[in-house]
């Protein structure tokens, strides 16, 4: 008798563990991230850059302050629009970076390096 509850137990555990595995499937599809650090023209990171990720369609601006490591990131991104990407940090800023929706990673990682404006 305690093998038949221990074996139901089992099952049931492993059924929800399947369940919740499939639910987290299905949400990872429907959006998508992007990372990255932001470096110098000596490649050390960047403090305070600020990062802009423009949506090619709304043109809805979203903004993401660096902290000491130069790290950036940004979550929720619609798969199937472009997103424009470009830092900017006391007078310098990075080459304007795109992030296609043709571009099927999920989590991208897209690093961009300050230069002198022009």
């Amino acid at each position: 008798m305690k093998k038949r509850v221990a074996f139901a137990l089992t099952l049931l555990l492993g059924a929800a563990t399947l369940c919740l595995g499939a639910d987290k499937k299905r949400e990872d599809t429907s959006t998508r991230s992007v990372q990255g650090i932001v470096s110098d023209a000596t490649d050390k990171p960047v403090d305070g850059a600020v990062v802009k990720l423009k949506d090619t369609k709304t043109l809805q601006v979203r903004s993401f302050i660096t902290q000491t490591d130069g790290a950036y990131h940004f979550h929720g991104l619609n798969p199937d629009i472009d997103y424009e990407l470009k830092a900017e940090h006391g007078g310098q800023a990075s080459n304007d970076r795109t992030l296609s929706a043709f571009d099927s990673r999920r989590n991208a990682v897209i690093n961009l390096k300050l230069e002198a404006k022009k």
